[in-house]
């Protein structure tokens, strides 16, 4: 690599990084605009920006310079993607963005280009050729933009440390919504709470399990602090071995230590206990309290599998 490329590529980081603390530090928006097919690449990175903790508007360049550009504000960062970076309605807007006082980043495929001359921070976008076959459908150059947007999106989630709570708050909606933060607690108490004594008799722990249709009664002592389970595959087992019936009591045929989760665990986390240890139903407690019971049917009817 000779000594201009070294330059331009550690000009190309400083940039980089220049953006990404412009727009962290920023206490405004961050307005994104294009015409074509960077106008769709900028409205979805700002789609990207708004569910990652960065609040961002998306202002067609053409429509900015006809009313459009009183959206923006004297705090926010304007961004402006260009493949050729010498559209006309680049060639008016970014003036316009300059004479109003806010940072301009050039968002650019081409760095003799009238846009990266007008920016404050120029990120290079340049490929060599597009893949389209005639090298001319924006292509090559529109997966270049999008990856760069995604990298400052990135870049901005670990400065201010954005979690995976905090994704939730963004996306409530549909089965990604539900991963977030769906917990066991909005599932099980819809439920019954299926519970019998050490000493019940074997016909009432029977009635137990098929009045709850969970496929299972927890035992319990007088504190409803829980003992063991017993499920309908423990009544199949003690049937295959021929065991006399007269005189069984819950806790006779009941499994101790059975797989608990707390209430407030992710439905997710459920669901995970239950493939792991090829389960149907996990008892739902808080510490040694009974609370109920979650079954796999409430995961399916929620979409989660």
């Amino acid at each position: 690599m000779n000594t201009k490329k070294i330059l331009d590529a550690a000009k190309r980081t400083d940039d980089f990084v220049k953006a990404v603390g412009l727009i962290y530090k920023s206490t405004g928006r961050l307005v994104i605009s294009g015409v074509g097919k960077s106008a769709i690449i900028a409205q979805k990175i700002v789609a990207t920006f708004n569910s990652t903790g960065t609040p961002s508007l998306y202002m067609h360049a053409a429509d900015a310079i006809h009313g459009d550009l009183g959206m923006i504000q004297k705090e926010d960062v304007v961004m402006v993607i260009s493949k050729s970076g010498n559209s006309p309605e680049i060639k008016v807007l970014a003036p316009l963005i300059k004479n109003f006082g806010n940072t301009l980043i050039g968002l650019v495929g081409n760095m003799q280009s009238y846009l990266a001359q007008q920016a404050d921070i120029t990120i290079n976008t340049t490929v060599s050729e597009e893949a389209c076959p005639n090298n001319l459908a924006p292509t090559s150059s529109t997966t270049a933009q999008l990856v760069m947007g995604d990298a400052i999106a990135v870049c901005l989630m670990e400065l201010k440390g954005f979690t995976g709570e905090d994704f939730a708050k963004f996306h409530p909606g549909g089965l990604l919504g539900k991963k977030l933060y769906l917990r066991v607690m909005d599932l099980y108490i819809q439920n019954q709470q299926p519970a019998v004594k050490l000493d019940t008799p074997l016909r009432e722990t029977i009635f137990s399990i098929s009045g709850s249709r969970l496929g299972m009664t927890a035992v319990v002592n007088d504190d409803k602090e829980l003992l063991g389970i017993i499920t309908d595959g423990d009544l199949r087992r003690m049937l295959e071995k021929n065991t006399p019936l007269e005189g069984i009591v819950a806790s006779d045929i009941m499994t101790v230590h059975p797989k608990t989760i707390q209430p407030e665990a992710l439905a997710v986390e459920a669901l995970d206990v239950l493939r792991k240890f090829d389960i149907t139903q996990l008892v739902v407690a808080n510490q040694k309290q009974y609370l109920g019971v979650l079954h796999i049917h409430d995961l399916i009817r929620e979409g989660l599998l």
